[in-house]
Parts: C-alpha cells; sequence; structure tokens
C-alpha cells in the first residue's frame, strides 16, 4: 500500500504508542495510523477513507485525541 507504514517504522513506532485497554476491544493501531497517515497524504475527507482502514470515525477521533494531548505539552 502506498501510505502504509512499513515494517521498520512500525517497530520504531509500536512501543510509544498508549496501550491502556478499556472495555471494548482496541483497534489494530497500525491499521488506523495508516487511516490517518492516508488521509493527510491524499487530502481527501475523512468519509473518503477507504474500509480497508476501518471506520473513518476511529480514525478521525484517534487523531483529534493525539493533537488533544500534543497541544497540553506545547
Amino acid at each position: 500500500m502506498r501510505y502504509a507504514l512499513t515494517d521498520t517504522e512500525w517497530q520504531l513506532i509500536s512501543p510509544v504508542l498508549p496501550c491502556k485497554s478499556r472495555d471494548v476491544p482496541r483497534v489494530d493501531d497500525r491499521r488506523v495510523l495508516n487511516g490517518i497517515f492516508w488521509v493527510l497524504r491524499s487530502g481527501a475527507p475523512w468519509r473518503d477513507l477507504p474500509k480497508r482502514y476501518g471506520p473513518y470515525t476511529t480514525c478521525y477521533n484517534r487523531i483529534k485525541h493525539c493533537r488533544r494531548i500534543a497541544t497540553r505539552y506545547d
């Protein structure tokens, strides 16, 4: 896939991702990140995210949450 993380990139990123689980099973982080990168690189709206990346709402909510955390540390 054009916008997919390589195995090497994933090995670098995966240890720093939060792994706190709630009562619902966590969606595959790699798939979600690939979806986020797809939208950011293609410039497409979130609703046009291909199904292979999972629900667009999951990807959107994940990036929204990360942005909220990042602004706390500015």
